[in-house]
């Protein structure tokens, strides 16, 4: 019944009972991570030479731009390989988010399809993903690559609100820890913790203008890293200001040190995404035999922001699954908030048995919909960064970094900082509102 039918999932004798929605998350993300593995796999080079085997996954011919060209994907098979994956992935949450419109709760016949059938759920997603390797080579991957960077900036911002939430979280609970026991030592660790977001941050700053900057030239990588900079001194001072801390008494620089770390790391990924071998010591670039040129490095898709990134997508995907807000506003948001109050958790054994239980009867506890949305734009997300952001050029025979990479990842930057600094001030521009 749990894999083929529409009763939740049955827990093994080892494990405690859990709210049905919990599991539901946690299985459809686990997908998520399934798919993400596989496209690691397919970009590793042993694995990426044998795709060569696949029929018809190198061959065809297309039109870009009205341009008939004979295209030689040689040089960029894991690159398809990861696109189209991401595809299957993106077109399996689309489905379901489709599929999920407005189920308010456990008594909708719909709420089963979320819940249950994994078995079968898991044969589309492997018949989809099927499918997408015999997507006719030509102008898919370079459309494909725009879908990928409106999806990717949209699951930044996500990335970006829930980091903002933990900031606010973490200091509320170590300044309310302080107020009720040994108030030296929580200080003391607030400060420490704070001190060391804001010393990797000016480290950071000054690797930046050392390896990506010149005294000559690279005009638009000094901007980036001085702009963002100026920003995030901004921000921190206006977290600190007397009337912001009248206003929200819990606000410090804790917070304005973990967004300032954060708005960093986007920087040094917009950097590495600089299409200049003189401004970008990072740079990979693939020609359309495989190899590099004597003034080019061998292409490796891992470099560092590349896995910072991943490290980053497990954690926001894992929080998305996991867990609900400690500030209502968050949770109308994200469209997350434990209203569901159906069976309880005495209802969760039957028998001695260990179950999944139902908690939202009258309820459901966050939006299905928006739920496979946010793993959409994560699938988008996960292919762009294992690609580096990288599209072929226009002959379709090598690989670039394009501005638009650039462009997306610096944007994304200051659009975290002025929605934090809105979180800042919103209470004294809106003092009839509740924003505690």
């Amino acid at each position: 019944s749990c894999l083929c039918g529409s009763a939740p999932c049955l827990l093994c004798g080892c494990c405690p009972s859990a709210k049905n929605s919990t599991i539901s998350r946690l299985l459809f993300t686990f997908f998520l991570f399934l798919g993400t593995l596989v496209s690691i796999i397919m970009i590793i080079p042993g694995v990426e030479k044998e795709l060569h085997k696949l029929p018809g996954f190198c061959e065809g011919s297309g039109s870009v731009l009205g341009v008939q060209t004979k295209v030689d994907c040689s040089s960029f098979l894991g690159h398809k390989a990861v696109y189209r994956m991401g595809f299957a992935m993106a077109a399996f949450f689309c489905l379901f988010a489709v599929l999920m419109v407005c189920v308010r709760s456990s008594k909708d016949p719909r709420a089963a399809l979320q819940n249950g059938f994994w078995f079968f759920k898991f044969l589309v997603l492997v018949g989809i993903t099927v499918g997408a390797f015999y997507i006719p080579d030509g102008a898919f991957t370079s459309v494909w690559f725009y879908f990928g960077v409106v999806g990717s900036f949209l699951f930044i911002l996500i990335q970006l609100v829930l980091l903002i939430d933990l900031a606010h979280s973490w200091s509320q609970r170590w300044l309310h820890n302080a107020e009720q026991g040994s108030a030296k030592g929580w200080y003391a660790a607030l400060c420490t913790v704070t001190f060391i977001f804001y010393a990797a941050s000016i480290a950071a700053i000054v690797l930046l203008y050392v390896y990506y900057t010149k005294p000559e030239g690279c005009t638009e990588g000094k901007a980036f890293i001085s702009i963002n900079l100026i920003l995030c001194l901004i921000v921190s001072v206006v977290s600190i200001l007397p009337k912001i801390q009248e206003a929200q008494p819990h606000s410090g620089l804790l917070q304005a040190s973990l967004i300032t770390l954060y708005t960093i790391y986007i920087t040094w990924a917009a950097l590495a995404n600089v299409p200049s071998q003189r401004c970008n010591p990072t740079l990979l670039l693939r020609n359309s035999t495989g190899s590099a040129t004597a003034t080019e490095p061998l292409t490796t898709w891992w470099d560092a922001p590349s896995i910072v990134g991943l490290v980053i997508f497990i954690l926001c995907t894992l929080f998305i699954s996991l867990r609900c807000s400690d500030h209502p506003q968050v949770n109308k948001l994200m469209l997350t908030e434990e209203s569901g109050a159906g069976a309880g958790p005495g209802v969760a054994e039957e028998g001695g048995a260990h179950r999944a239980y139902d908690n939202e009867q009258d309820g459901v506890s966050y939006n299905y919909s928006f739920f496979h949305l946010c793993l959409l734009l994560a699938a988008l997300y996960i292919m762009m960064t294992l690609t580096n952001w990288y599209r072929p050029d226009e002959r379709l025979q090598a690989l670039s970094s394009p501005w638009t990479a650039v462009w997306v990842k610096i944007c994304s930057s200051w659009a975290g900082l002025l929605l934090y600094l809105w979180t800042l001030v919103a209470p004294l521009l809106l003092p009839d509102r509740d924003f505690s």
